[in-house]
């Protein structure tokens, strides 16, 4: 088990625009801290779904924990692929776009919900050399207390957010999010509750 770091140091950086995030050099980024985990849980729904119609992306061996180390090169690569995902996907729900309530899938009619922005993020991510143990769906509930899909990035600057409701990259803690579960980076099959032993959720404090 991770424990959560309390303190977060600096994070005003994040709050500039995105175009004057990629030019921010990689030694500026603030040490966040990572969400703790607690237990194992079932994976959502939607996931097992996924894996029956793209069990390439399920079927993979277990993998050694592992950080995405944080470069300049590396962080403006991340900001670009956000930002390209967020701009050309359409936000339409599941049941719009497929009649039923849920459905994860690659957004490859340029239409999806939030699991869609996160799958094809990470995807992109991966296929660009970062290591798929550090690139973790992650179930929240939103300020207004909704579901919600977010694509963590567990870095050695701490765990950051990529998010198609919010345009700019934060540490989890400032999302404002209360957390659920998600991926364990050893194996994209199995999913951990996040938080206090009982509840399985933490809330960010900003």
């Amino acid at each position: 088990m991770r424990k959560a770091i309390v303190a977060t140091v600096g994070i005003a950086l994040f709050g500039i625009a995105p175009l004057a995030m990629d030019t921010a050099f990689a030694q500026s980024i603030p040490v966040s801290s990572n969400a703790e985990t607690t237990t194992d849980t079932l994976p959502p729904i939607g996931w097992v779904q996924f894996c029956s119609e793209q069990p390439q992306d399920c079927n993979v061996a277990s993998l050694p924990e592992k950080l995405a180390v944080i470069d300049d090169k590396k962080w403006r690569q991340l900001v670009r692929i956000n930002r390209e995902v967020n701009d050309a996907v359409e936000p339409v729900s599941d049941l719009e776009h497929w009649g039923t309530l849920e459905k994860w899938s690659y957004p490859t009619d340029a239409k999806g919900d939030c699991e869609d922005y996160v799958l094809e993020k990470r995807k992109r991510l991966i296929e660009a050399g970062w290591p798929r143990q550090s690139l973790l769906i992650t179930v929240v509930r939103d300020r207004k207390g909704d579901g919600h899909a977010v694509l963590t990035v567990k870095t050695d600057r701490g765990d950051m957010i990529l998010d198609n409701q919010e345009t700019r990259i934060k540490p989890w803690i400032d999302t404002g999010y209360r957390f659920v579960k998600r991926q364990s980076e050893s194996h994209p099959n199995k999913w951990v509750s996040l938080g206090t032993p009982g509840n399985g959720i933490i809330t960010a404090n900003r």
